[in-house]
């Protein structure tokens, strides 16, 4: 499982759930009426309006489009960005080893994205590859419903391996209208009816002064959401009976592993699940990426995704954009950190062949079958029963064996996309809202781009 709702994260969010809570008669009164598209063939299939803007840059155009000072676009299979010729050098000391080091650096910043949803929410995510000697920066400035700015935030500092810089989140950083807690940038008071309008993003690519190697980054974007605030969520209808053959990797049998990387694998679900969806489309490491890992441990490849998505800032390997990187530093593979609206959607995707691995919490009580309780924890979708019950590979399982399990639709479907939800102490906290990460090949079939494509990810 996750660590516990962490402060860099959710306070903010768990506050302002308390704040609606305080001001309304109850659970039932707080509760936000969604509305219902009914644009289908059957009613009874009507999903919620979409309330999440995705918007990602990935083509030799959307880089060309960009501004760019000592980086460039370049063309081929894969467009991406990298460096050209350098428009500075600067100096980094890094916060987690102490060591101050000279960069040269070059930056791309995207136009201004007007979001079709404005947010209470935004979240970045990067495709990348940073050879030894390289690392790359990503940052967000909003423009808010009342016409005033935001600071250029920072929403990551990352690299695939952790020799040169380790990869981190960036705390403390707010201007009194919202704040970033760790991979999500949240306004601090929606019932205001202050929003996220608009933004740009900023990538700066790194590298060692004289150096040759750059980074590329194939894919940059952000998801602005403003998702209602709600205890439970309307039902939706199964209309689907699929199950993907997804490989199965239990957090349990870590446990001890590794404790530099969040007190080993008792809190390594969202590397496991991340795992699991890699291998699926084929992804692997060789013996000499795993050749650091002690021998004698069963799944060595669930330890390097530990150690590769851990967040030395946030002291954990559940940074949703920095387990998105990973994957997509696997050949031919693209990653995305979005949120959706229903189980109707992720059907829409395992139709389709794409698993997801989504990010919930509850109580034992709140799902059947689970055997325990937990304050955030991921897991990996592979399909629905022909009663429309979800079938998830569960990484908080004693074995492998055990890992796929089957979960009540109406239980899970509520857990998964309610904002706010009591803990075991009475008190109100935040739910994920419907978050998941969706990894997908970097030129999807036809059906995967129209199924990515009706859930509002471009490809």
């Amino acid at each position: 499982m996750s660590r516990a709702e962490q402060p860099s994260r959710r306070t903010v969010l768990a506050a302002a759930v308390v704040a609606a809570v305080t001001a309304s008669a109850g659970p039932a009164a707080a509760d936000t009426e969604i509305l219902m598209t009914t644009d289908t063939a059957d009613p009874a299939r009507a999903v919620p309006a979409r309330t999440v803007d995705n918007r990602a840059w990935a083509s030799y155009g959307d880089w060309r489009g960009g501004t760019a000072r000592g980086a460039r676009a370049v063309a081929g299979d894969r467009p991406g960005l990298v460096i050209a010729k350098p428009a500075g050098t600067t100096d980094y000391r890094d916060p987690h080893t102490g060591t101050t080091a000279s960069w040269e650096y070059g930056t791309w910043t995207s136009p201004v994205h007007r979001l079709t949803v404005p947010a209470t929410e935004a979240i970045v995510s990067w495709n990348a590859r940073t050879p030894a000697g390289t690392w790359i920066q990503a940052e967000l400035k909003g423009t808010y419903t009342d016409g005033t700015s935001s600071p250029w935030y920072v929403m990551g500092r990352w690299a695939s391996g952790d020799k040169d810089i380790r990869r981190t989140s960036v705390d403390g950083q707010s201007d009194g209208k919202s704040t970033v807690w760790t991979d999500t940038l949240a306004v601090d008071d929606p019932a205001t009816g202050l929003r996220l309008a608009s933004y740009r993003l900023r990538l700066t690519l790194y590298r060692k002064p004289g150096g040759k190697a750059t980074p590329t980054v194939w894919r940059l974007g952000a998801m602005g959401s403003d998702v209602p605030d709600r205890f439970t969520v309307p039902a939706s209808a199964p209309g689907l009976a699929k199950e993907l053959d997804v490989p199965r990797y239990s957090q349990e049998i870590h446990k001890g592993r590794y404790p530099e990387y969040d007190n080993g694998g008792e809190a390594w679900c969202s590397p496991t699940s991340s795992q699991m969806i890699i291998e699926y489309w084929g992804g692997r490491l060789t013996p000499e990426q795993l050749a650091w890992v002690d021998p004698s441990f069963t799944d060595p490849q669930v330890c390097h995704a530990a150690r590769f998505t851990y967040d030395y800032q946030y002291a954990g390997c559940g940074n949703w954009p920095f387990n998105a990187s990973y994957a997509a530093t696997f050949k031919d593979l693209q990653a995305v950190v979005t949120r959706l609206g229903s189980l109707t959607e992720l059907e829409t995707l395992i139709a389709a062949g794409i698993p997801a691995i989504t990010s919930q919490s509850f109580l034992k009580e709140e799902l059947t079958g689970a055997g325990y309780g937990t304050a955030g924890h991921l897991m990996t979708v592979i399909g629905f029963t022909a009663g429309g019950d979800v079938i998830a590979n569960d990484p908080a399982s004693a074995s492998n064996a055990a890992v796929r399990r089957v979960y009540r639709r109406r239980e899970w479907e509520n857990i998964w996309l309610r904002t706010k939800r009591y803990n075991a102490s009475g008190k109100v906290v935040s739910g994920t809202g419907g978050v998941c990460y969706l990894y997908f090949p970097a030129r999807p079939t036809a059906a995967q781009r129209r199924a990515l494509t009706a859930v509002g990810v471009r490809v």
